[in-house]
This record gives C-alpha cells, sequence and structure tokens, in this order.
C-alpha cells in the first residue's frame, strides 16, 4: 500500500522531488503538486506527468479532490511561507516535510537521527550544507567530543533559484543549530557560498572539526562508514580525499575556540572535504545541493510512511 503525497512549491526543489516520488519510490505516490505561478516549469510538467496541479498555494491544494487522501506534504518553498502552511496542513491532520531553514519541527538528518522522529507531525530537513555535513560532524562526534564544529558549503549560484537566495540567513543559522542539536558538537558554524564560477561547479563541503587527542583510524573509519551510509541515498556524495589531521600547536589562535580546560591540552583539528554529485533527475548534475535535499527528504518520507503503515492499513 502506498502514502499519496503532495508537492508545495513548484521550483527547481519542488519539481526534482516530485520526479524523484514518480522515479524512485515504492512507498510514495504524488498525488499533486501546488505551486503560486501558473506558468511555471513545475507545474507544467506535473500536468504532463498527469499529477494535480494548483496555482493557488496550499490553499488550492486543501480544496483539491486528491486532498482527501494525502498523507505526507512535502514543503519546497520558503521559510517565510512554512509557517502559514504548517498551521493550516497540521490543523487538516497532515504529516508535514519541511525543505525549508524554518525549522519548525525537530531536525532530521537520516543517517544520524532519521529514526527519531517517526511520529512528529512537522520535521525540518535542515538545509543542503546541513544534509552534506552534519553526518560527518556526527561520525566524529561518534568517536570523540567536537568541541567545535565549522562548515562551508559551496554551490553552484546558477543551481540557487528565488527560494534558495530568499533564505541565505535562515541557511546559516539553520545548519549551525543543527550541527550542534544534531551533529553533536559544542559549537557550530556555517557558511554558504554561491560560485559564480560557468561553467558550474559540483556542490563541494569542507567540515573543519576541533577535538582534544583522538585515534585517528577510528575517526577515519567512522567518517568512511557515515560517508557510505550518506551514499546509500545520495549516490554522487563522495570523500574528496583522506580525512586530514592537524595537531593545533600551543600558541595557534585556532585554541581560542576551545573550551577554556582544553585550550592548554592536546587539541586537532580535523579536516573532511567532500563532493556532491546530483543524479539530474530534474536539474543538472552540478545541482547536488539540490538532489542531497530532496534525497533527504524522500527518505525521511519512506521511513515515516513504513513506521506508520499499520496504523493506515487499518483506517
Amino acid at each position: 500500500m502506498t502514502t499519496k503525497a503532495a508537492v508545495i512549491g513548484s521550483g527547481n526543489i519542488g519539481t526534482d522531488l516530485m520526479i524523484k516520488i514518480l522515479r524512485l519510490s515504492e512507498s510514495l505516490e504524488i498525488a499533486a503538486m501546488a505551486g503560486i505561478d501558473p506558468a511555471s516549469d513545475g507545474l507544467a510538467r506535473a500536468r504532463r506527468l498527469k499529477v494535480a496541479t494548483t496555482h493557488d498555494g496550499v490553499d488550492g491544494l486543501v480544496e483539491l479532490d486528491e486532498f482527501a487522501d494525502i498523507e505526507v506534504v512535502f514543503d519546497a518553498t520558503s521559510a517565510g511561507a512554512h509557517r502559514r502552511h504548517d498551521q493550516i496542513l497540521r490543523a487538516q491532520g497532515r504529516t508535514v516535510i519541511d525543505l525549508t531553514p524554518a525549522a519548525l519541527g525537530p531536525y532530521v538528518v537520516p543517517p544520524v537521527n532519521g529514526d527519531d522522529h517517526l511520529d512528529a507531525s512537522n520535521v525540518n530537513m535542515v538545509t543542503c550544507g546541513g544534509q552534506a555535513t552534519i553526518p560527518i560532524v556526527a561520525a566524529i562526534a561518534a568517536v570523540t567530543p567536537v568541541h567545535y564544529g565549522e562548515i562551508v558549503a559551496s554551490l553552484s549560484s546558477r543551481s540557487a533559484g528565488p527560494g534558495t537566495r530568499a533564505n541565505i540567513d535562515e541557511f546559516t543559522e539553520t545548519t549551525s543549530a543543527a550541527i550542534e542539536q544534531v551533529g553533536g558538537a559544542s559549537r557550530g558554524k556555517a557558511i554558504i557560498i554561491l560560485n559564480p564560477a560557468e561553467p558550474p561547479l559540483i556542490m563541494r563541503d569542507t567540515v573543519h572539526c576541533l577535538i582534544g587527542d583522538c585515534d585517528d583510524a577510528a575517526v577515519t573509519a567512522s567518517v568512511q562508514d557515515m560517508a557510505a551510509r550518506v551514499q546509500a541515498y545520495v549516490p554522487g556524495y563522495r570523500l574528496k580525499q583522506q580525512v586530514q589531521f592537524d595537531r593545533v600547536a600551543a600558541d595557534d589562535p585556532l585554541r581560542s575556540l576551545l573550551p577554556g580546560a582544553l585550550r592548554t591540552g592536546d587539541a586537532a583539528k580535523v579536516s573532511v572535504f567532500l563532493e556532491v554529485e546530483g543524479a539530474a533527475h530534474y536539474l543538472p548534475a552540478y545541482a547536488g545541493n539540490l538532489d542531497i535535499m530532496t534525497s533527504a527528504a524522500l527518505r525521511t518520507a519512506e521511513r515515516m510512511a513504513a513506521h506508520r503503515a499499520p496504523e493506515v492499513a487499518a483506517r
């Protein structure tokens, strides 16, 4: 039995997600797409694929006949719009998968805490940079305490649509918070770079973690295992080189980022360099930032659907 789903947002992310559900999912069925631009390519594609559409946003969605059977709604709009969408959809008893940085529900990064919020009515997919890097922070934190975690997400400017650009400030705030709350770092910082290079470059991410003394081999093994877990649902996700370890000298300014008690002890900086190539379901392969977000949202919704399957079947 499949779970019926809808997508709000007919831009890059929403359209890619719709196509992923159609092509890849055995447990979800895309029943509707809602947008606000009647001329958008996403709505046009949905109509060609025989998916119900509306250009009246969430208000139009709840008026569709198909809405009665929809269990899960993906919101791929903006942080500001999501607040109203969530209020309407939760009142209708629908589960909301939030792909904006609004963060009204708990953060979910599938290989780290994907099974912790299966009964939540709203879950937040953090950001593309968060989905790519937080698993690595968590992998290091599983071996040794991470006192400071910093991520730099570099993505093609061409892959960043109006929604992404409108959410830049929320991107850094949401990702920084999730580095701590999900990744396990005591302090987190996120930086995003919209790279204008032509031809467009695929997504690159850098993770720096400050730790105390550690077993280098154990950290490396944990990072490699986590990368393989992400790669299971994002095939274009990969480590660009070996995990790097640099001992932090006693007079290194990086010491100021450590807790006071550790500023004179052993300390190391772990650096991990990542690349995310998109599956090109809708946009070119350089848009790995979109691919990892939609793939993570799809994986999360499928886990929630599987968890709730007996309950749904009983209704």
